[in-house]
């Protein structure tokens, strides 16, 4: 995403380690990441450019829906993976894992879990 909005400011833009991370991406956080480079006269244009934050236009192009607890009415939500504890210590027992677990979401309030 980085390249492409330089890219299309016209600033000619080198992404480095690109293939490495791609191959070894167990190791992408020991190599540092996907590095960016640009020429040294592009380097300040690049650095405002980056430094730019469009999320609130995201927030008013697509908006969020408020999502809310149908037990207690509570927009406190948050992701949850129920059973997930069980089927690890399934996983460290027999050796093998059983996929016991659910995603969904679960109400901080209650504890109300609801699938998604």
């Amino acid at each position: 995403m980085a390249k492409a909005g330089l890219d299309a400011e016209g600033i000619p833009v080198f992404v480095a380690e690109e293939y490495r991370v791609n191959m070894q991406w167990r190791y992408s956080n020991a190599l540092g990441g996907v590095k960016i480079q640009v020429l040294l006269r592009f380097a300040k244009q690049a650095k405002t450019i980056l430094a730019q934050d469009y999320s609130a236009l995201l927030k008013d192009e697509f908006g969020k829906e408020q999502v809310v607890c149908p037990k207690c009415a509570s927009t406190d939500i948050g992701p949850f993976t129920r059973g997930k504890r069980p089927a690890f210590v399934v996983l460290l027992l027999p050796g093998f894992p059983l996929f016991l677990y659910r995603h969904g979401t679960r109400c901080k309030s209650c504890g109300h879990f609801s699938r998604t």
